[in-house]
């Protein structure tokens, strides 16, 4: 069936769950893991009177959140390895979480996309917007979504 998933994280308790259940899976299936962390694309601006953030602002943010995102995916491999499944991971700067999941699908030649679902509805699902939902609505990779 599927022979490579990819595992999209964000480090969330949810997320967390998706993962161990997304390795599972995997390894049920005899699939591969590809994780993923995407580090969204800080645009400089300026705020109030003229203060700005910085090109070197940005860079330790960015860096910061590598270091995170490497975390994360030591986790996810740890969760791989102890269950017997392949596993590469990529943490990547993306202008969007959503592109960077469907792009990393695409470019690591995943057949699937494994990922959780925060399930805000109403007003916070409006207003914080759903990265599953617009992987959902953009992917041509089929989207496995755990709740």
């Amino acid at each position: 069936m599927f022979k490579n998933i990819l595992i999209p994280t964000d480090g969330s308790t949810v997320g967390n769950k998706a993962v161990k259940a997304g390795v599972e899976l995997a390894g049920a299936l005899g699939a591969k893991v590809t994780g993923f962390y995407a580090i969204e694309a800080i645009q400089p601006q300026v705020y109030g009177e003229g203060y700005i953030i910085d090109r070197d602002m940005i860079a330790d943010f960015e860096a910061r959140a590598m270091e995170i995102g490497e975390g994360h995916m030591l986790a996810m491999k740890n969760i791989a390895v102890a269950r017997g499944v392949s596993f590469v991971s990529i943490v990547k700067k993306a202008p969007t979480p959503y592109e960077g999941i469907i792009d990393a699908a695409k470019k690591n030649h995943c057949d699937a996309i494994f990922m959780a679902s925060h399930g805000r509805r109403g007003l916070a699902g409006l207003i914080l917007g759903s990265v599953t939902h617009k992987v959902l609505t953009h992917s041509k990779i089929p989207v496995l979504v755990y709740r």
